[in-house]
């Protein structure tokens, strides 16, 4: 084969992989129409899931900015009447469900490090066929200086928005900006809006490269040509930001005047959409100039402080991906080595229980803190009321006396509970347990108590017979105290009891 054959085939390679790459990107988008018949929770074959995944992808690149990006309940919220459209018969719930459920798998929520990975063919330069792995991102979660968490959309999932991979951003700007003029001079507003909406996304990933040039510089200052590259990059981006600020303005007076002209209500509509684009287009570049000037300055001042701030420190371990992992795919016998290295490694020097001779010294010489002899005022306790435990009511312990109090004649236990059932069924319980507690009776704490009298049981070997209760039908009998025997009373039964 001659060499510009070679060379041909070479480019068409290229070409190939980028194509592929471009499929990749798209290929969560299809999955996601593939797997949605198996959802437990709802019907989903009537949702086009690769329809609500753009439409997700374009809610989250709208939202962003240079520093935040878009709010999870936000995109939720907006994704909502998208979805309500395609099943207007659905409840709301199971709309929310499948808007949280889109943006779980573009977030691809369940992975260690929520990216995705499609594997692709190329030819080398000795014609080999080799397969390569390409790892990419569509939405990614990150902390806001203020603890809240937000999403950014990937470079990668902007180019499936405008159907294109690795571009040139500039180069793509200008050219979306041309054709939107084009469009508008020509009344073209259906197709304007969407070169509208694409330079739109254009400008977020020009920001978008921008900060993650900042961002490594944070990290490491190294990790960014600031001779060449950077240099080049701010100056390129200010001149596109001041050409694209005389034709934005241009195009913003004619869709102006397009909306103010238009009679057709349709039209109108349409050019006002437009006015928003690309007034918003306007404020990114804002930004975006704002950021530019502020680089130079960032530069600096992360040199100064990596500068000084030491020796560079050992890569961290992902314990997950290089420990556990492994460890569960090997042998009991093989693994406890490494994992007993792993853990003594990292539980680190034992503090000895002796103190240095400077710290010793230092600790000697330390003067004693003065101490208040006084703790302070004592906060006054909230104490809660105390809650009742008794089982019975007063009316029922009252009701339990009368039937008790037997001055003249002798009761059987069987008619007292009776009579006390009819009453109250409780209070049946009440009697029987004062009876059973007056068969040995407490003469001297009766006395103690100042009572005049006490109740006494005698059993005479009477079986009872109740329902709810066995054992022995006492004679019951009240007695009246004598305290006149010196002091230690006695019981004596009152006139008329047998």
């Amino acid at each position: 084969m001659r060499d510009d054959e070679l060379t041909g085939a070479s480019l068409a390679d290229e070409g190939l992989a980028r194509r592929l790459k471009a499929l990749a990107c798209t290929a969560p988008l299809h999955d996601l129409d593939a797997r949605k018949a198996k959802l437990d929770w709802a019907d989903a074959t009537v949702y086009q899931m690769a329809e609500i995944a753009l439409h997700t992808i374009d809610q989250v690149t709208i939202a962003m900015d240079f520093d935040t990006g878009a709010d999870h309940h936000e995109v939720v919220r907006r994704l909502q009447p998208f979805i309500a459209a395609q099943a207007p018969g659905r409840d709301p719930e199971e709309h929310l469900r499948v808007a949280r459920w889109v943006l779980d798998n573009l977030i691809n929520v369940g992975t260690a490090d929520r990216g995705f990975r499609r594997v692709y063919g190329s030819i080398d330069a000795t014609g080999a066929y080799r397969r390569r792995a390409f790892d990419f991102k569509l939405l990614v979660e990150l902390a806001a200086p203020d603890g809240e968490v937000y999403l950014r959309a990937s470079d990668e999932a902007i180019n499936v928005l405008v159907g294109a991979l690795d571009m040139d951003v500039e180069s793509a700007q200008i050219a979306a900006e041309v054709k939107l003029e084009n469009l508008i001079s020509r009344g073209r507003l259906a197709d304007a809006k969407l070169a509208a909406e694409q330079a739109r996304y254009r400008t977020v990933q020009y920001g978008e490269t921008l900060r993650a040039k900042l961002d490594a510089t944070r990290r490491d200052v190294r990790a960014v040509d600031w001779d060449e590259e950077m240099p080049e990059l701010l100056d390129s981006a200010l001149s596109h930001i001041e050409s694209r600020f005389r034709a934005e303005n241009a195009i913003l007076k004619n869709i102006t005047t397009a909306r103010d002209d238009a009679e057709d209500g349709d039209r109108k509509r349409r050019a006002a959409e437009l006015v928003d684009i690309v007034a918003d287009c306007i404020s990114r570049h804002t930004q975006l100039q704002t950021r530019l000037a502020a680089a130079g300055s960032t530069f600096r001042a992360e040199q100064d402080r990596q500068q000084f701030s030491g020796p560079p420190q050992r890569a961290t371990v992902d314990i997950f991906g290089q420990l556990l992992v492994p460890s569960l795919e090997l042998p009991l016998s093989d693994a406890v080595a490494p994992v007993e290295a792993f853990f003594r490694g990292v539980t680190g020097t034992s503090v000895p229980a002796v103190p240095s001779l400077s710290s010793l010294v230092s600790m000697l010489l330390r003067p004693a803190p003065e101490r208040e002899k006084l703790v302070g005022e004592v906060p006054e306790p909230e104490l809660l009321p105390a809650e009742s435990l008794d089982y019975y009511s007063d009316e029922q312990w009252r009701h339990a006396d009368e039937l008790l109090d037997l001055p003249e004649v002798p009761r059987r236990l069987s008619g007292l509970l009776a009579e006390a059932r009819e009453i109250d069924p409780q209070l049946a319980r009440l009697v029987g347990l004062r009876a059973v507690h007056s068969y040995s009776p407490e003469v001297a704490a009766a006395v103690r108590q100042g009572d005049d009298r006490a109740l006494l049981a005698v059993d005479d070997g009477t079986l009872l017979d109740d329902p709810e209760f066995g054992g022995a039908d006492l004679l019951l009998a009240s007695a009246r105290i004598d305290r006149d025997t010196g002091g230690t009373g006695t019981a004596e039964f009152e006139e008329g009891t047998s």
